[in-house]
């Protein structure tokens, strides 16, 4: 079973000390409708670009806007089961995650897995035709978001050791706020600003988005929120985070959109001091730092913003609920060398050269016993295993309802799976055969702990998928443990449980030591 890395413990142990600092008391924040708050913005916040709603264009407004519509109609956000420290929670805010088809993206020990936009040479059949266009609206809205983190990222290169007096960042003030002034407007009618070409193609490389992900939250149906804990900020839709699992020093850029419901109907609360609780913000505070006050930027409907650079290592973020529900597509440039279709099955292909089946038919064999060559293959397994099959029928047949993409990869997935546990079964013959020579002690060192860590994570997805959370869910969300099999399933050369074998090979090492 996987432990809590180093990072994880060290980030615990860096907010409790800034909890025990804090007291009762609060670091001080600052909104647009207090003096300081463009300054600070220039000073400490200043890779934070927002975009107001009435510089994007109006078709991207109308196509975004319909797509996160029809999405919900057609219930296609779901709130995911994640894992933290060893827990299974329901995420307060609902997802979907769209993008290049092949691509996934793991947070919290989740693998989402895309439903892809419309790409040339990709066969995509949709569940549903306004599912397509509201995929093809989203691929546009990301091309858009492209476009303009290039331009930002441009600017901010040429500027970055210029000192200016524009307050930077946003290009309307919202009421009773200082006048903002903006800086770095993209996608204007001139040419380009100079910009070496390596510096270009690297700028170019950390704004191209691969995929969005798409959130929902209705805040009137959560009303257990937390409050945000450092600053007094208010109700937290998602809480203080980096964003995870991305290429290094790449932009992340949002699209907000809040819509009016019965909502709009509920007394606002009292805003002389503070953010006002009924506009969603999204938060800013340069990590583990007790000395630079917050930043709490309002989101008025179809505005954008942008986390460019190295600012979502350097800072993190949080978003505050306000009071009508709120959609968004956060456009990410996911680190993917391990995270692709193409990826896996180039290792499934790697793994399964090991299998050889003989030319007189009488059965398969492993072509190779050597060590290094059969930890390989074993750690495929584990990866194709936990990390792809039951990731996805984790999540149920959730994707099925927007299209069937990702069912015959994942069948493929799970024959070369079934060929791997041939495999593992070959290899122990072979342990067996050698019993007390060398090469078994060798070969038993070498696979014991990834045949402990199989066993392991087999009870624990499958303590998982029957848990009490899981067991609420809709029949068509539920968690299915697969792969699964009875012991007595004749088409499976070893049991799902493994114990008996672990014991087995835990008894031949000690012979042997």
């Amino acid at each position: 079973m996987k432990r809590r890395g180093a990072g994880e413990r060290e980030k615990e142990a860096k907010k409790r000390k800034l909890l025990e600092e804090l007291g009762e008391g609060h670091l001080p924040y600052l909104t647009p409708k207090d003096d300081g708050f463009c300054e600070l913005w220039r000073k400490d916040y200043s890779k934070l670009i927002l975009r107001s709603a009435e510089k994007i264009p109006k078709d991207i407004h109308e196509g975004v806007q319909e797509a996160f519509l029809t999405l919900r109609k057609f219930d296609c956000f779901f709130r995911d089961l994640v894992r933290i420290k060893g827990k299974d929670f329901f995420t307060p805010v609902s997802r979907i995650l769209i993008g290049n088809p092949g691509c996934t993206y793991k947070y919290l020990n989740t693998r989402l897995f895309t439903v892809p936009w419309p790409m040339e040479s990709y066969e995509i059949n949709y569940s549903h035709p306004e599912i397509s266009q509201a995929c093809k609206a989203l691929i546009k809205l990301n091309d858009y978001m492209h476009r303009e983190t290039t331009w930002a990222l441009q600017e901010q290169k040429l500027t970055e050791t210029k000192e200016t007096e524009d307050c930077a960042v946003t290009d309307r003030p919202p009421d009773n706020a200082p006048s903002i002034t903006a800086t770095g407007s993209a996608l204007r009618d001139q040419s380009c600003p100079h910009v070496p070409k390596n510096d270009y193609s690297d700028l170019k490389e950390r704004s191209s988005y691969n995929l969005t992900l798409l959130n929902y939250m209705d805040p009137q149906q959560m009303p257990f929120l937390k409050q945000e804990p450092y600053f007094g900020m208010g109700k937290m839709a998602v809480s203080w985070h980096h964003d995870e699992n991305l290429v290094e020093r790449s932009t992340v850029a949002v699209y907000s959109y809040s819509c009016r419901d019965s909502a709009s109907d509920v007394l606002e609360e009292d805003t002389a001091n503070g953010r006002d609780p009924s506009v969603w913000h999204v938060g800013l505070k340069i990590a583990w730092d007790i000395k630079t006050p917050g930043l709490a930027v309002p989101l008025h409907p179809g505005d954008c913003y942008f986390m460019l650079d190295d600012l979502n290592m350097t800072h993190q973020h949080c978003v505050l609920a306000g009071l009508c529900p709120r959609f968004s597509s956060t456009h990410r440039v996911a680190e993917c060398s391990k995270g692709t279709l193409s990826y896996i099955l180039s290792q499934c292909n790697t793994a399964l050269q090991n299998l050889q089946t003989d030319t007189d038919l009488k059965g398969t064999s492993l072509q190779s016993l050597d060590v290094a060559v059969v930890k390989r293959v074993e750690e495929i397994h584990n990866e194709v295993e936990f990390e792809w099959l039951r990731q996805f029928w984790f999540q149920g047949k959730r994707y099925r309802k927007c299209t069937e993409w990702w069912h015959k990869p994942m069948d493929s997935l799970e024959e070369f799976w079934r060929k791997m546990e041939l495999m593992t079964s070959l290899l122990l013959d072979e342990i067996r055969k050698e019993q007390m020579e060398e090469e078994s002690k060798t070969k038993i060192d070498c696979i014991l702990p990834l045949l402990v860590q199989r066993h392991e994570l087999r009870k624990e997805w499958l303590g998982r998928c029957h848990s009490q959370l899981a067991e609420c869910l809709p029949e068509d969300e539920k968690p299915e443990c697969r792969p699964y099999w009875e012991e007595d399933d004749p088409n499976m050369p070893l049991p799902f449980d493994l114990e008996d074998i672990v014991c087995e090979l835990e008894s031949l090492q000690k012979m042997e030591s």
